[in-house]
């Protein structure tokens, strides 16, 4: 029998891509599964949102794993975690805090490139020396999906800034990454490039707006997110009823 973590990376398909509905506790979790839900992934907005605390690592470390735990314990899914910056600049403490992570029992990450509190992104090969350091920690199996926020930093959206996104995801591919992630990378040109030139399956993020699955299946897509519209269409969804009931 397959281990979750060969599952949760044989649903990477380029072409046929796993849908990541995000979600932020137990019992979105077990909505989700009820739907369908071949995995599942926590987003560390709605995971902030739904519990108090704005997103950029403000929620505590030690929250962020117990709710991890609490979710592996409820589904028998495979669950990947939205850990941001992995709580540390340093590589050394970044592979201490997803190992564990990987502890929990979830069977991967995200792990972005962005100056969590700051501004732009980390430097190349630091960012790939903090890669490189998780994986010694958490051995292969253990899905590191390699996020770059280059795309969140413009809206210039032209042929160097592409360059620029196959440049990370070749160097994180070298350091050990398992997948690609860049959020707002939506047309469909664009992603055939890179998934031409970067050796990792890659993930995009659905938005308003955006193409749909077909379009970025066609495209090479192998994994599509949902970030945090599933929790704020809710919570809307929730405000009306309420309204409607109150007043």
């Amino acid at each position: 029998m397959p281990s979750k973590f060969d599952t949760f990376a044989a649903l990477h398909v380029p072409g046929n891509p796993v849908v990541l509905y995000n979600i932020w506790d137990v019992g979105s979790a077990a909505a989700v599964v009820r739907a369908g839900a071949k995995a599942l992934a926590t987003g560390s907005h709605p995971v902030a949102d739904a519990h108090g605390w704005p997103d950029g690592e403000q929620v505590p470390i030690d929250f962020a794993l117990a709710n991890a735990e609490r979710i592996v314990r409820a589904v028998e899914v495979p669950l990947t975690v939205d850990f941001e910056s992995a709580y540390s600049v340093d590589p050394g403490k970044a592979a201490v805090n997803v190992a564990r992570l990987a502890a929990t029992g979830a069977v991967g990450c995200n792990f972005e490139d962005q100056v969590i509190g700051g501004e732009g992104l980390h430097p190349l090969k630091e960012q790939a020396k903090r890669i490189e350091a998780i994986r010694r920690a958490v051995g292969d199996s253990f899905f590191i999906n390699a996020r770059t926020d280059l795309f969140l930093k413009t809206t210039d959206y032209d042929a160097a800034l592409i360059d620029a996104v196959i440049e990370r995801g070749k160097a994180f591919s070298d350091a050990g990454a398992s997948g690609f992630f860049v959020p707002r990378l939506s047309d469909p040109r664009q992603i055939e490039r890179i998934v031409r030139d970067v050796p990792l399956p890659l993930n995009v993020i659905a938005f308003p707006g955006a193409p749909d699955k077909a379009q970025w299946a066609s495209a090479g897509v192998a994994r599509i997110s949902h970030g945090p519209f599933p929790h704020r269409a809710l919570m809307a969804k929730l405000e009306e009823m309420a309204s409607a009931a109150i007043n």
